[in-house]
């Protein structure tokens, strides 16, 4: 899993581009199977449609001594996610209109996205906007937005009963270790695993990006979801060596009751969260009318720790090899 990490961890993923296809056809790689689908820009889901595809080559901004601050190819954290083309001087003053910045976490690098609204825009630790002088800046970013396409993989495994046990978890994050990463990892690990077990009920696994990968695919498969689905997890925030935290599905559900089960026969230490507390895809696998069995499972919950979308957010600080252990053997439990 570390080694997985590791190569999957300097790709410039988002919600649609060339760093979600590489992601997938990594993790197939790793798996030995896994179906990699698209859906175009301009495609209906319900009352949402596909983006157009973002794909940036190079971001940066020369500070007037002509030295380049907010690298992109440093840290891909540094440019505001689907951030438009842009070649502008600006004064300090204007230029930090453009800046966004975590002052309570003076070394962090925040994570910032405009999927929906054209702008621009650059992320930067706090300890480095304050020590920035008067002067001219170059702010470029060779970017580009096209017609294209938003990738997702499903990986299938076929049971002696054809009722399904539902896993989805998020590609769409950059360098982000807990919030992204993590799940993708530990699910793919769980998909090489049990496609050489025999198992009672059938798994999907859908490595999607978030929110709109998830409607997109509610979209095109609500039908066949309501009538094999009997329980299922978003795995998000897999990590960390915490405590363990549950968000039910908004239903009673086969899912609460499986999870509670795991939890306290195994005297497993979990936090147990409200559905008032949602903010993943069980937003959308349980929105209403779709009111699907899905619950989150998690270490920390996203949001819940300091390091949440930041460059802090890393190997070793948030993540360790002995969390994704950990959760991957719980969920080895909670499907034996």
């Amino acid at each position: 899993m570390k080694k997985l990490f590791f190569k999957l961890w300097p790709i410039n993923r988002s919600i649609t581009g060339s760093g979600v296809s590489e992601t997938l056809m990594i993790i197939r790689k790793y798996i030995g199977y896994l179906q990699i689908k698209n859906y175009k820009t301009g495609d209906k889901a319900f009352d949402w449609k596909i983006p157009e595809q973002w794909e940036v080559k190079e971001a940066y901004i020369l500070n007037p001594d002509g030295k380049k601050i907010c690298d992109y190819k440093k840290n891909n954290l540094h440019v505001v996610g689907y951030s438009k083309k842009i070649k502008k001087y600006l004064s300090l003053d204007l230029l930090k209109k453009k800046l966004h910045t975590i002052k309570k976490i003076r070394n962090a690098i925040p994570y910032i996205t405009s999927y929906y609204k054209k702008d621009w825009g650059f992320c930067i630790s706090y300890n480095e906007y304050k020590n920035l002088k008067k002067g001219k800046y170059l702010a470029l970013i060779n970017a580009r937005h096209f017609k294209g396409k938003l990738s997702y993989g499903e990986f299938f495994k076929k049971g002696s009963d054809s009722r399904e046990i539902f896993f989805s978890c998020n590609v769409c994050h950059p360098s982000l270790a807990n919030n992204e990463l993590s799940g993708p990892v530990v699910m793919a690990h769980i998909a090489k695993w049990i496609k050489n077990i025999n198992t009672k009920y059938s798994y999907r696994i859908v490595f999607i990006p978030e929110t709109i990968g998830s409607i997109s695919y509610i979209s095109k498969n609500l039908k066949k979801m309501k009538e094999k689905i009997i329980a299922g997890y978003t795995v998000t925030c897999a990590g960390d060596e915490e405590n363990y935290s549950f968000l039910p599905s908004k239903n009673k559900s086969l899912s609460n009751q499986f999870a509670t089960e795991l939890f306290k026969e195994n005297n497993i230490p979990f936090k147990k969260f409200s559905w008032l507390d949602r903010g993943s895809d069980e937003r959308q696998y349980c929105s209403p009318n779709v009111d699907l069995p899905i619950a989150s499972l998690m270490r920390t919950k996203y949001n819940e720790y300091p390091e949440y979308h930041t460059s802090l957010d890393k190997f070793g600080q948030t993540v360790t090899l002995k969390g994704l252990n950990q959760t991957f053997n719980l969920l080895k439990k909670l499907i034996i």
